[in-house]
């Protein structure tokens, strides 16, 4: 820690010590200690290091790990100088949880008569699982059929389900969505992923159709990871929100298939899958049986309810306290798994997502430095992204303050240690006047905004803001860029796809004391201020016209 930013955090405990025990409804303020405070990237890599260590075994929602994480992040809230904002004059908002683990005597097959094509084995070929809370769930010769792409989307003119039934069927579908296949602006968004090419829309409308089982061809290029990213994040002991149906409404059994697997199975159906994608991208396709094929499954699971939290603190603003601005990070990581090669269990997340905690921690430490602004601003780290995103729609569903106050809110995760950039990445580049207000930071720095490099990997829909733009508040979600200052654009490139194939989501995204922090903290100062300056103006950004959230915000904005 600074001096300075110790001797301000003195000063505020001295002056300041109702604020930590304030209730959520009182207005506070803070003084200024240092009017120009900066973001530390000595406290960064400490908060960092500390997050990402093996104490937290990978910091699992609900587990010990991710229960004692939750509380150093509250802990570093109070010593920041943030208020309360969660239950009972704590930091803490309870989410509550169904915790399910498959057990290896489940079982899926594909057959053919009496001939076995696949037996599942939850690593190499086949990952399945089921949203249902039932102990044990069976699916029985269902019949499957190939879906293309699974999407039915009316505003595109798309339908993969129109002309059939598949009710009691099993669903067999490609990941990402046409446009990606084809790259024709013309089709969904090009090569720009909608939410439609994303796993979670695909399984929530294989259930809506009524399909009994559900599977997913991986494609790493598509996909935007590999393989070993679904076996490390699909095993294990895997969290959902706690469903009034009991999960009813999902198909009985959900699943990856490997290519490869998928090659054969198509194959064994007298089809080439290679020909059938092709297919699947014209607006001219139709389902087509995989003929003769069977699908099985036996699934037995401990389920159980359980808790998680997120963690929130807020800076009262001075003349409007009842309008607040948002940062948000995710603190969950995917905890530990014995299915994973080496010695080496425990996925610390040191980029993913303890960077993005970090970040929010030390805007909110260096605002109090600064001293409230005009607005408040409510600091919200949230579980269970990993799981889906569960943290933050429980929190849109439950908002701790209400969305039509929420003036706007950041989105940090995952910022890579690539040192200082000349650039920021915006992630679904185009959407909000949000957008605005970072180049205006970036014009400042002499830097400058791009969009998204893998529009195609849906990152958009892939991080919490996407769960409070669903509903109208109007989110950016910006990352370090790749164009290093001495090093060049190659640089950078290389340094996000090396870690992309060798650490995302997997045991190796470790903390590294030879981290370069300076990107890190330049990223962290860009969107301080960006954030401190909307606290102090009067303006109310919106979504840019013609975007899918653009309604929502308005009817909020107009009480409807």
């Amino acid at each position: 820690m600074s001096y300075l930013k110790h001797m301000a955090r003195l000063a505020l405990l001295l002056t300041s010590t109702a604020l930590l025990t304030a209730c959520a409804g009182e207005t506070t303020s803070t003084p200024a200690t240092n009017p120009d405070a900066t973001a530390s990237a000595s406290d960064l890599s400490r908060r960092i290091e500390r997050l990402a260590s093996d104490d937290f075994e990978g910091r699992a929602p609900s587990t010990p790990g991710g229960k004692a994480a939750s509380q150093y992040v509250a802990d570093e809230m109070g010593k920041a100088g943030l208020a309360p904002m969660g239950e009972n004059g704590t930091y803490f908002q309870s989410v509550e949880l169904t915790a399910a683990a498959v057990l290896p005597s489940s079982t899926m097959s594909i057959r053919k008569g009496d001939n076995v094509l696949v037996d599942a084995d939850q690593k190499t070929n086949g990952v399945f699982w089921t949203k249902r809370i039932d102990p044990k769930v069976s699916v029985a010769d269902s019949e499957m059929v190939f879906v293309g792409y699974g999407v039915n989307a009316p505003e595109y003119n798309w339908n993969d389900y129109e002309g059939i039934d598949v009710k009691g069927k099993t669903v067999v579908m490609l990941v990402n969505d046409p446009g990606f296949a084809t790259k024709d602006d013309a089709l969904f968004k090009g090569n720009a992923m909608t939410y439609y090419g994303r796993w979670t829309y695909k399984y929530e409308e294989a259930g809506r159709q009524g399909a009994a089982a559900v599977l997913v061809i991986h494609d790493t290029e598509p996909a935007s990871y590999g393989w070993d990213v679904v076996s490390g994040s699909w095993t294990g002991e895997q969290y959902d929100l706690v469903r009034p149906d009991g999960g009813a409404s999902r198909a009985a059994l959900e699943g990856w298939l490997h290519l490869d697997t998928a090659t054969k199975v198509f194959e064994a159906a007298g089809l080439n899958l290679t020909e059938q994608m092709t297919a699947a991208a014209s607006q001219d396709f139709k389902p087509v049986s995989l003929t003769d094929l069977k699908l099985n499954a036996d699934i037995e699971q401990t389920v159980k309810k359980t808790t998680s939290r997120n963690v929130a603190g807020v800076l009262k603003g001075s003349e409007h306290p009842d309008e607040y601005i948002l940062y948000m990070a995710h603190w969950d990581h995917l905890g530990t798994s014995e299915d994973v090669d080496g010695d080496d269990k425990i996925f610390n997340g040191a980029v993913d997502n303890a960077t993005g905690t970090a970040a929010i921690i030390e805007v909110a430490e260096t605002m109090v430095e600064r001293g409230a602004p005009k607005r408040s601003v409510l600091f919200v780290a949230v579980t269970a992204e990993e799981s889906g995103l569960l943290g933050s729609a429980y929190y849109g569903a439950k908002p701790i303050v209400p969305l039509a106050q929420t003036v706007g809110g950041i989105n940090i995760d995952a910022m890579l240690p690539v040192g200082e950039t000349k650039d920021m990445k915006v992630i679904g580049f185009g959407s909000s006047e949000l957008e605005d207000l970072l180049k205006k930071q970036l014009d400042k720095r002499g830097m400058y905004v791009v969009p998204d490099d893998k529009p195609e990997a849906g990152y958009f829909y892939r991080s919490d803001h996407i769960s409070l733009a669903k509903l109208g508040v109007p989110m950016l979600y910006a990352d370090p860029g790749n164009n290093h200052v001495t090093n060049g654009l190659t640089y950078g490139e290389k340094f996000a796809k090396e870690y992309t194939a060798e650490r995302y989501h997997k045991p190796g995204d470790e903390y590294d004391t030879s981290w370069d922090m300076s990107g890190i903290a330049q990223a962290t100062d860009i969107m301080l201020d960006m954030g401190y300056d909307l606290a102090n103006s009067d303006d109310w950004p919106n979504w840019y016209e013609g975007t899918e959230f653009r309604g929502l915000r308005d009817d909020m904005r107009a009480g409807k």
